[in-house]
């Protein structure tokens, strides 16, 4: 009986395991305001000195703000947090988490559904009664038809201060002064720009500057809005005669959203064959209305095969040239038959990378 009993004497030799200690420090932008990176390198030289001589297992971690996100590129200090405690056990991380921050994290937890199952400790760096302004976009249209209103929506938080307060702010629209609003602060804003011409409209908006404001980089938004065309109008002007012609007015006349004006020049100024004025042409070629009244109406200028043969004066050219500085398009169709140096067009109607040349 005492056999099948299988008495036996155990000896144990225990050795207590390390819990596990998070400590997260914030190093993110927000951090290098006043005296805060200084508080934070004291705080968490403290903290290391009295965990040293207790029986845990340190685990830090750091959180850098992301420059190239933008919004989207906050202080994720909980994603850091998670990261150093996931591969322990919910019984050595017992005494928690210490976080040492500023208070501006952008992946807080609902706090009715966190629950760390361990102490969470915060140091929060600063002074009390800190004050900061921030303009935040919170909607703007992308794209808007030419000499159309877009909506731009505001919103100016006043942090340490009165959300009930006005705030006035600054508008500048592609760099001139747009004047200056008064908006509540707190609530959403909404202001209409007037995209007076194509590709690119910048608006920049600022509100002043509080008394003992932390910091003003949080203090001006920027929007770009690419202004489109609710019709392109092209002026398409063919010079030397070809088989592509009929190919340039049937692309651009099967775009219902394209107006085209197409004039065709069959004989230049120099050639004399006797033919009679008014056996020339239909009308006139209308040069003056086309190339100085009119010009800045078109989005597009076609010069096909164009020859420089005294056809438009030198100082047309030069209204061209303008043209293209301020945003139009110049379309040069040539050959390699044109490619030599009398026939080109003067160099003041391609200054630089404005003018393009298709062959």
């Amino acid at each position: 009986m005492l056999a099948l009993a299988n008495p036996l004497v155990v000896k144990e030799t225990r050795e207590g395991l390390s819990n596990i200690v998070a400590l997260i420090i914030d190093r993110s932008q927000s951090m290098e305001i006043g005296t805060r990176k200084a508080d934070a390198e004291k705080a968490l030289a403290a903290m290391r000195e009295k965990l040293k001589g207790m029986n845990v297992e340190l685990r830090e971690a750091e959180v850098r703000t992301n420059a190239d996100a933008g919004e989207a590129g906050g202080t994720a200090l909980f994603s850091a947090l998670n990261a150093a405690l996931s591969d322990a056990p919910p019984d050595l991380a017992s005494p928690g988490a210490i976080v040492i921050t500023d208070g501006e994290v952008h992946d807080a937890p609902d706090p009715k559904t966190f629950h760390l199952g361990a102490p969470f400790h915060v140091l929060i760096t600063g002074a009390p009664n800190e004050r900061d302004r921030k303009l935040t976009v919170v909607r703007a249209t992308r794209f808007n038809i030419v000499g159309k209103d877009a909506e731009i929506t505001f919103r100016v938080d006043d942090y340490g201060g009165s959300q009930g307060a006005n705030a006035q702010l600054s508008l500048r629209i592609d760099g001139k002064d747009a004047g200056k609003r008064n908006v509540p602060v707190g609530k959403d804003t909404t202001i209409k720009v007037t995209v007076a011409h194509g590709a690119r409209t910048w608006s920049s908006s600022k509100p002043r500057r509080v008394p003992a404001e932390q910091t003003l980089q949080n203090n001006r938004a920027a929007v770009i809005i690419n202004g489109v065309r609710d019709r392109l109008r092209v002026l398409l002007v063919s010079v030397e005669p070809h088989a592509g012609e009929r190919v340039w007015r049937n692309l651009l006349k099967a775009d219902p959203s394209v107006d085209l004006v197409h004039f065709t020049i069959l004989r230049p100024p120099d050639k004399q064959d006797g033919t009679p004025i008014n056996e020339l042409a239909l009308i006139v070629f209308p040069v003056r209305d086309l190339f100085v009244d009119k010009l800045n109406q078109f989005d597009l200028i076609i010069l096909d095969r164009y020859q420089n043969r005294d056809i438009l004066p030198l100082a047309y050219f030069d209204n061209i040239a303008r043209y293209v500085e301020n945003g139009g398009a110049l379309l040069l169709s040539s050959g390699p038959e044109f490619a030599d140096e009398i026939q080109h067009l003067p160099y003041a109607a391609c200054r630089g990378a404005a003018c393009a040349t298709h062959r």
